[in-house]
């Protein structure tokens, strides 16, 4: 891990930042970046873990969630997924919805034994692809009082039905045999084949992915290390997404709140909206009025961090 200030924003002078490490229930090393309010003293205070986006790393989206929400006063903590940025994990950039969901469930494990928190006092806050993990966490992790999520995506059903589920049976199949066959090709290689190179234009591209590259391939927020900035996943990363949808159990994070935040204009909404749907009472439904996906990754005149401050405050008191 490095330990100079290599985020993609100004580091904060009302928080105190440290670069930890922790380990996941199936033994990788994952890297975060805690962050403390400098006034706490000896208090312990309620802490929030931060993931996202899909593809990105703590440097970027999650870190800025994670400062911003520190400085009002919660021990936050960004962390990197398995596989990517600066957490363990062979071969480098692939994901999985079962190891990316306990590693939510691993970051509250190290804010509950953290002095500075109160264990019965932890919530979630998942951004695009990790806003789905952190739903899924929340629900088969009971120690977890509240979760949000900002601009979230389901990963399992983008990737198995494709977008606004417009994916066929025979599309699907296709695709399936098609990832199959790569295992043999990966097994008789040694190593995994990548996608191409991420967020890398080539004209006429949909508005949506003109954003993506904007954030990512620009000096708003290019990372070396995120998959999203003109690195890949493997090749084979959609086939555990493809048949283990994230939010079959969402209901169940119920008596607990959830606080869905959307920008009116995203591509994405309709996933917030659905999940919001599918989701048992206490639920918000929060969209932000002319916002498009990307801008709730880093537009601090848009993301509603007074809302996420008292909705924390409310649920973790």
């Amino acid at each position: 891990m490095t330990n100079e200030w290599d985020k993609t924003f100004p580091k904060s002078d009302k928080v105190d930042h440290q670069k930890v490490t922790f380990k996941n229930r199936y033994g990788i090393t994952l890297a975060g970046d805690l962050y403390l309010p400098k006034d706490r003293a000896t208090r312990r205070l309620a802490g929030l873990a931060v993931g996202g986006p899909f593809g990105a790393v703590k440097e970027q989206s999650s870190g800025l969630y994670a400062q911003t929400m520190a400085e009002r006063g919660f021990v936050t903590l960004a962390f990197d997924g398995s596989f990517t940025g600066e957490s363990g994990g062979e071969p480098r950039n692939v994901a999985s919805p079962d190891i990316n969901t306990e590693d939510f469930s691993a970051a509250v494990d190290f804010l509950g034994l953290h002095r500075s928190v109160d264990r019965e006092r932890i919530g979630i806050i998942g951004i695009c692809g990790w806003g789905g993990m952190a739903l899924n966490a929340v629900a088969v992790d009971k120690r977890v009082k509240a979760v949000a999520t900002s601009t979230m995506y389901d990963m399992t059903r983008v990737m198995s039905k494709g977008y606004n589920d417009s994916v066929t049976l025979e599309q699907r199949t296709q695709t399936l045999e098609q990832l199959s066959r790569q295992r043999w090709a990966d097994a008789e290689h040694g190593a995994p084949a990548y996608q191409a190179p991420y967020n890398v234009l080539h004209g006429g591209e949909a508005q949506f992915l003109v954003d993506y590259h904007d954030y990512y391939m620009t000096p708003r927020g290019y990372h070396a290390r995120a998959v999203n900035s003109g690195n890949a996943w493997t090749q084979t990363t959609p086939l555990s997404f493809m048949n283990m949808p994230l939010l079959t159990y969402i209901k169940e994070i119920s008596p607990r709140p959830v606080l869905l935040v959307h920008g009116e204009k995203a591509h994405s909404r309709y996933f917030s909206e659905t999940a919001f749907a599918a989701a048992a009472e206490p639920k918000e439904l929060m969209i932000i009025p002319g916002a498009s996906h990307v801008d709730l990754y880093d537009r601090l005149d848009l993301i509603p961090f007074d809302r996420l401050q008292s909705f924390f405050e409310q649920h973790l008191a």
